[in-house]
């Protein structure tokens, strides 16, 4: 039994064929389109040569640790609102939790990083660019900056006609980075830093004038150490008081043995004397001879040791100076090791980019890519020139009664008429004119 398959739709059979006869008309004009296909290519290559080459150099860094890089950067911010523009807005970021990944891009994208790049590598020249807001665009486009979400590496990437100021300008970037992470560094520990070595450098001042008041007290007095120096004039004392005894006993014995005009007897008394003389000596007078504000005298200045009725006098200031001498040194040294803890704390505290990939300078370009420029616009041209094509052979095929066509011819010659007309004006014999009715 023979089956009939049922006819086909009329618009489907309607479609097939203008479909049909669509790719008949563009075979039929095959010719035309492989010339425009050939000319074609043949402009699109000289168009992807003569593109200049760009080449890519790209570095990657690794962020601070976040929690220390918040604490650095929050007053830093704030501080340098006015001169960092819109980084001062970062501030209140950091108050909602961003983290150092991103407050290190903004900082790459800031316009004072930016700035100094225009100015160190000279980009308003290299750009031709007359305005610096202008580099700095040109500067942003070329640039990019990307984040791993995951790892919080960024990526710097910077593309350039010449290979090795790609390089460069990558390289400034990340100097330029830890420059402004450094000027904008005023966390607690840098402070605390500060005001320790201030203290530190008072001090020591202080602790230098009151060893050279004890020094200048002691030269004058001869008081060095007013406890040994007391201690061992009395012990010299109490052995030329017990020698006076001794001598006084026996200068009795002798009286009553032979007499006072025995030698012997004139022997014991010089003796007797002298020892007298040194006690005497020794004891001194209760008027000082020498002060802190007095300049001694020559007999004072004979004496090794003050005199021992002195040394209580002499005690008070001595004191005085020697434990402000010793107070300054323990300040000293407490402030000297406080400052050492707060210059380990402050390098702990700041924040320093580690680079994890170096620029290079790259080898190979990275734009144009020619071949796929110059398949591209070849591919557009024969799209364009079989569109023109399937459009012009639409156009004949309406009827000239079609309101469309009569529209076009209405609209298209008074275009023409005005496109004459403007590329034949001429405005060289107004101008001429205009300078004429100018003159007096």
């Amino acid at each position: 039994m023979i089956t009939v398959s049922p006819p086909l739709p009329l618009s489907r059979v309607e479609q097939r064929g203008h479909w049909a006869s669509r790719v008949l008309l563009l075979w039929n004009r095959r010719h035309l389109l492989a010339r425009v296909t050939a000319i074609s290519l043949a402009a699109s290559l000289a168009i992807a040569f003569l593109i200049p080459k760009q080449y890519k150099s790209t570095a990657s860094i690794m962020p601070p640790d976040e929690q220390g890089s918040r604490a650095m950067m929050l007053a830093a911010l704030t501080s340098h609102a006015g001169s960092l523009g819109a980084l001062g807005g970062l501030a209140s970021g950091l108050m909602g939790g961003h983290s150092s990944t991103a407050l290190f891009e903004d900082l790459l994208r800031s316009g004072t990083v930016s700035d100094h790049l225009i100015t160190r590598f000279n980009l308003q020249h290299v750009y031709h660019k007359r305005y610096r807001v202008d580099a700095a665009k040109r500067l942003a486009h070329r640039t990019k900056i990307t984040e791993d979400k995951k790892s919080g590496v960024i990526t710097i990437s910077v593309e350039d006609t010449n290979r090795v100021r790609a390089r460069d300008l990558t390289q400034a970037y990340l100097d330029e980075l830890n420059k402004l992470v450094t000027r904008t560094n005023t966390s607690t520990a840098h402070r605390e830093r500060v005001f320790i070595e201030q203290r530190l450098h008072s001090v020591s001042a202080d602790l230098e004038q009151a060893e050279l008041d004890l020094s200048r007290f002691s030269s004058k007095s001869n008081a060095i150490d007013i406890k040994e120096q007391t201690r061992a004039m009395v012990d010299a004392g109490a052995r030329l008081q017990a020698q006076l005894l001794v001598e006084q006993a026996g200068l009795q014995s002798l009286r009553q043995i032979y007499g006072d005009g025995n030698y012997r007897v004139r022997q014991a008394e010089a003796r007797i004397a002298s020892l007298k003389k040194q006690l005497a000596a020794m004891a001194g007078s209760s008027t000082p001879s020498a002060s802190a504000d007095v300049s001694p005298t020559s007999a004072d200045k004979d004496e090794l040791y003050p005199p021992l009725r002195q040394m209580p006098k002499l005690a008070v200031p001595y004191a005085d100076l020697y434990r402000r001498v010793r107070v300054e040194e323990a300040m000293f040294e407490f402030l000297n090791q406080q400052y050492e803890m707060a210059r380990i704390e402050e390098a702990k505290d700041i924040a320093t980019v580690s680079v994890i990939d170096a620029p290079g300078i790259p080898e190979k370009k990275s734009f144009p890519h020619r071949i796929l420029i110059a398949l591209v616009l070849t591919f557009l041209s024969f799209t364009t020139a079989s569109a023109l094509i399937l459009v012009r052979h639409h156009w004949s095929t309406i009827h000239p009664d079609d309101p469309r066509k009569a529209l076009a011819a209405e609209v298209l010659p008074v275009l023409r008429r005005r496109s004459r007309s403007i590329l034949r004006w001429k405005p060289a014999p107004f101008l001429h004119h205009s300078r004429e009715e100018s003159k007096p």
